[in-house]
């Protein structure tokens, strides 16, 4: 294991696992920490001997969202480059072109639910807890939480969640469709490094293109991103090495038996 000041970084069978390591603050986001992230982020999508990622947090928090300390004394953590689709954390979680699956150990509120919406999907442990205080705190989302959660749960209930401030618990979550799966706290880590083995069996470029073609598509209508759809996998066919599909089938026959 490596240590990246704020965050920790292991390695294992081609996955990372990066961990928020602010546990006296909740993980909360300073500009340390934030600038921690963006950089292993970024790192990591220049490695290929890593095809996908697992982000959490360490402590009982995954993270408490943006340092309100911080930000009253310095507002420009948010307003210089902080926030909207093209803000450093969203580019570099969203530009990795890798998968990343989020193993919310704990509280991820406002900022830090927002920071759980830019992995790919969800595993949580079931003490783990969700909130959207933004209004409370008089502020507004800045990285998607408004358009990704409706989209995920619906309106209703994101409009709920957004207008109260109030928790859900992990289990509801899951209900929701919000997490795709709930592990106990010890469990959590390990399940998910196991399902990112399991995507790190995949052909990377193939993924990588996968993972694209899903996240342009979810902004567009549908049938916008199905001619999307076609557009790239009749081009990705073209250019794919076709002599590797046999070896490949039968190793998914192979798994398939186990």
């Amino acid at each position: 294991m490596t240590e990246h000041n704020l965050v920790l970084l292991n390695e294992t069978g081609g996955v990372a696992v990066v961990t928020l390591n602010r546990p006296s603050a909740y993980n909360a986001l300073n500009r340390a920490l934030s600038l921690a992230i963006v950089e292993t982020f970024n790192t990591l999508a220049k490695r290929d001997d890593v095809h996908a990622i697992v982000l959490t947090g360490n402590g009982r928090a995954f993270c408490a969202g943006v340092d309100l300390k911080e930000l009253t004394t310095s507002p420009d953590v948010l307003t210089d480059g902080g926030m909207g689709t093209e803000s450093p954390i969203v580019v570099a979680l969203r530009d990795c072109g890798k998968p990343v699956i989020g193993a919310v150990n704990g509280a991820a509120v406002t900022g830090g639910f927002e920071l759980a919406l830019a992995c790919d999907f969800l595993y949580a442990a079931d003490n783990a807890r969700f909130a959207d205080t933004h209004a409370r705190v008089g502020l507004l989302p800045g990285w998607g939480l408004s358009q990704k959660l409706t989209r995920i749960i619906g309106v209703n209930r994101a409009r709920e969640m957004s207008f109260t401030g109030n928790f859900i618990s992990a289990q509801e979550a899951c209900e929701w469709g919000l997490v795709n799966r709930v592990c106990t706290p010890e469990s959590l880590l390990d399940t998910a490094v196991s399902t990112a083995k399991q995507i790190a069996e995949s052909d990377p470029g193939t993924m990588k293109a996968m993972r694209a073609l899903m996240n342009d598509g979810a902004e567009l209508p549908l049938g916008e991103a199905l001619a999307l759809e076609g557009e790239r996998g009749i081009a990705h066919l073209a250019a794919a090495d076709l002599s590797q599909m046999a070896t490949r089938l039968e190793s998914l026959k192979t798994r398939s038996k186990n």
